[in-house]
């Protein structure tokens, strides 16, 4: 118990300092004025802060729902739910997936809480894969991104579950167990008050959120200095070739990090440049790895 509060101030400590010290560069221009640095700093660190600001809110939405999924979903409600056939469990978490409307950011916590409360690690592979790739969301932001384009909001939802039930069924032969170090403690919450539950609910979804808030700002921070010191346009122009072209469509996903209701909208703007398989590459690669993920 004393390890565990000591990490926690530790973390609140740390997490509190870099707030402050991102204010003052942000906000401070008595700071500008006395401490003399590049503009480029001053550039990369309000792109981290919209990367954060833009993220934060599906992440908190993700620790709340992983938290009701701790205290509400019990062990047999998984084992109903779940197929014991591998690839039906696979099917049916990359259908499950493709109609959740979670961003990458907030679904990372979710998967992370179901495989700990024993969903295979493959079947949670498919959630997650498929869920910030092809929800509903995803799908309407495309076809009106490429001009209500049936095609291209089609194609990247096809293609992207397939690819997932692809990823998902290989990480079923290399992986057999649970792959998480932490274990999570099996706490009985069936004789618990309404209101109790509600309480372990926000006590669980704290924990994930400090479990999970570290990793996010690091992905925030290497998003931020690759979009400042690496040139979209050095990329695109070594995009001359149908394999080539789709290559740096891929480096460019992972390297801009866009949320995936939004990259829709910046794969269009490439249209005139790239063949529409490359673009393709950028929409569904994106959502799956990116420097946030």
């Amino acid at each position: 118990m004393i390890s565990k509060r000591h990490t926690l101030l530790v973390e609140l400590t740390g997490l509190f300092i870099f707030a402050i010290v991102m204010i003052l560069l942000t906000f401070s221009e008595r700071v500008e004025e006395i401490i003399e640095l590049p503009k480029s700093i001053y550039h990369m660190n309000m792109l981290f802060l919209s990367i954060l600001i833009e993220a934060l809110p599906f992440v908190l939405i993700g620790v709340l729902i992983a938290g009701l999924i701790q205290v509400f979903v019990t062990d047999e409600h998984i084992r109903k739910w779940i197929p014991r056939n591998k690839y039906l469990a696979i099917m049916m978490s990359c259908v499950v997936g493709a109609c959740f409307p979670a961003c990458e950011c907030g679904i990372v916590p979710i998967v992370r809480r179901l495989v700990g409360k024993g969903v295979p690690i493959y079947a949670g592979v498919g959630f997650l894969l498929t869920g910030p790739l092809i929800n509903p969301v995803v799908i309407l932001s495309t076809y009106m991104a490429f001009g209500n384009d049936v095609w291209m909001a089609a194609s990247r939802m096809i293609l992207g579950f397939v690819i997932a039930m692809v990823i998902a069924i290989v990480i079923s032969f290399i992986f057999k167990g649970n792959q998480l170090k932490q274990k999570f403690p099996v706490q009985s919450e069936k004789h618990s008050s309404f209101q109790e539950k509600v309480k372990h609910t926000f006590t669980h979804a704290v924990d994930e959120f400090f479990d999970m808030g570290k990793y996010l700002i690091i992905g925030a921070a290497l998003a931020a200095f690759v979009q400042t010191y690496v040139s979209s346009g050095d990329l695109v122009a070594l995009g001359s070739g149908l394999a080539s072209s789709t290559v740096v469509m891929m480096a460019l996903a992972y390297v801009l990090s866009l949320c995936s209701e939004a990259d829709a909208f910046i794969g269009a703007s490439f249209r005139g440049l790239f063949p529409d398989t490359a673009i393709l590459s950028f929409l569904i690669y994106g959502p799956m790895i990116d420097l946030r993920f």
